[in-house]
């Protein structure tokens, strides 16, 4: 198993458009918008792909960057800390479930940080670093 970086930030009302964010949809490559399911990040184009890991402390370390980005941006105190965040991080990825953070930040913007597993267990989409 390795695991694929993937990260958006915009308005948060551009969310509310969820044909946009459904692999189905016509739109859904071309959309920038995270996508409803975490592992249909997979089937994005290569574009939006940050990282690619195989060990899970530095799937962590990226984590932790770029939430660091967004941190100041938090328009109220962390309701979770970063090192409990980190410290679930490392306990789900080794066993297959996806970690995503989505924050909602000053002035309206929403922060999507996400580590999706591949091969994953909830989508049948082929691994993007090995497709086509």
């Amino acid at each position: 198993m390795h695991w694929h970086a993937y990260q958006w930030t915009g308005p948060g009302a551009d969310r509310a458009n969820e044909n946009e964010r459904r692999p189905s949809s016509p739109g859904f490559p071309a959309s920038a918008l995270p996508p409803m399911r975490t592992g249909d990040w997979l089937v994005k184009p290569r574009s939006r792909l940050s990282a690619t890991f195989h060990e899970v402390e530095r799937a962590a370390a990226w984590l932790a960057s770029e939430y660091g980005k967004v941190r100041s941006a938090l328009p109220l105190p962390e309701g979770v800390s970063l090192d409990e965040r980190l410290h679930t991080a490392r306990d789900l990825l080794p066993r297959g479930v996806d970690v995503q953070w989505g924050e909602w930040l000053q002035g309206g913007r929403f922060a999507t940080i996400g580590m999706i597993c591949c091969p994953n267990r909830h989508v049948p989409h082929p691994c993007p670093t090995r497709a086509g």
